[in-house]
């Protein structure tokens, strides 16, 4: 068995607010795993917008700006009460960390011994004994500890063995984007043939729709930032639109069979203009600001079906694991920092001028 400290290195968030909330430590006790846990040994992590929105309060009702507006310095709303995705209250201090890829190296009572030296990712929604809707997760990193640290317990049924050639911070980028695109992808329905339109294609989850989209055998138009043309299309996307490109005018009305949206904001009606009647629209995000106009006569007159997405089944994470093993999917590495600077690593994510997953090696000789 591998020898643990008993203390390590990770990030505390301290509070709701800007950077000054994160502090990095070296003193943190290694966690025990409990029965039915594992103990994970972490190789990387990656930034996700659920760990900024965490961290700023962005979840909070009171709060209708754009996710970035609040990146940096926070809220000026008390966004303490209901901070959380969940509507609840966060509990301080908290190790976030949505994505994890890593070694089990210990296992609580329960928990076959023959897991130890399991290269596993972490599955980020996890689920809870179904309520009655059967809607009912957590997220690793908010309503319990992550991988923002050099260990971290789970579930053993939430820990996925996988079998891949890819590096610890490779494998960092898919468990929290490639999941909630998959889990899209599957909930409003994408089928072979179909035109989809998918927003924010630069970013972690819009990098990992165009992928799974494409993978289902539909064209992807996808939409990003001036300068990121290549690798967008690099990643399977067929058209390119630029950032505040108008849709309407670069597509035309009713020409698209699905969106599949994270932004969201002031563009948000021109999506239901061009999709066709009988169109899906699925959401995952609003980091375009939260609050847009809706006029129902588009929904309503269009037979339109609109789809949010958080909670993912398990079969999505089972499938996201297939995906790497084959080598269906890759993944898409913008820039690496080690844990100690992920401070620069949000400040890096946030200016979005970057193509893909922002990763943090934690124990980078894995």
């Amino acid at each position: 068995m591998t020898d643990i400290p008993e203390k390590m290195s990770g990030v505390y968030l301290t509070g709701n607010g800007g950077f000054d909330k994160l502090e990095y430590r070296e003193d943190i006790p290694v966690p025990t795993p409990e029965a039915g846990e594992v103990l994970v040994k972490i190789g990387a992590a990656a930034v996700n917008n659920t760990d900024v929105n965490t961290r700023t309060g962005w979840y909070s009702k009171k709060v209708k700006e754009e996710s970035n507006a609040g990146g940096v310095k926070g809220f000026k709303e008390d966004v303490h009460e209901d901070g959380t995705w969940l509507g609840e209250a966060m509990h301080f201090p908290r190790i976030q960390g949505a994505d994890g890829s890593g070694v089990i190296v210990a296992v609580g009572d329960g928990v076959s011994p023959d897991r130890i030296g399991q290269r596993v990712l972490i599955r980020t929604m996890q689920e809870l004994p179904a309520s009655d809707e059967g809607l009912e997760c957590i997220t690793f990193g908010s309503e319990c500890d992550g991988s923002f640290a050099e260990y971290t317990k789970a579930l053993s049924s939430e820990a996925f063995e996988i079998h891949s050639d890819l590096s610890d911070g490779e494998l960092a980028t898919f468990p929290c984007s490639y999941s909630t695109a998959e889990n899209l992808v599957v909930r409003v329905g994408v089928n072979k043939g179909d035109v989809v339109l998918v927003t924010g294609a630069s970013g972690g989850v819009g990098s990992a729709l165009v992928q799974l989209v494409k993978i289902r055998g539909a064209k992807v138009i996808a939409v990003c930032d001036p300068g990121q043309e290549d690798r967008v299309k690099g990643y399977g996307a067929d058209e390119i639109l630029l950032r505040g490109d108008s849709f309407v005018e670069k597509i035309g009305k009713m020409k698209v069979d699905v969106v599949l949206d994270m932004v969201a904001g002031p563009q948000w009606p021109e999506l239901l203009e061009v999709l066709k009647k009988g169109g899906k629209y699925g959401v995952v995000g609003a980091i375009g600001g939260p609050m847009v106009d809706l006029d129902v006569r588009n929904l309503y007159l269009k037979d339109l079906s609109l789809f949010g997405s958080t909670y993912q089944t398990k079969e999505a994470f089972t499938n996201l694991i297939s995906y790497i093993e084959k080598g269906q999917i890759k993944p898409v590495v913008a820039k690496e920092f080690p844990l100690k600077d992920i401070v620069e690593a949000q400040k890096v994510f946030l200016s979005k001028t970057l193509v893909g997953k922002i990763v943090l090696n934690v124990n980078p000789q894995n």
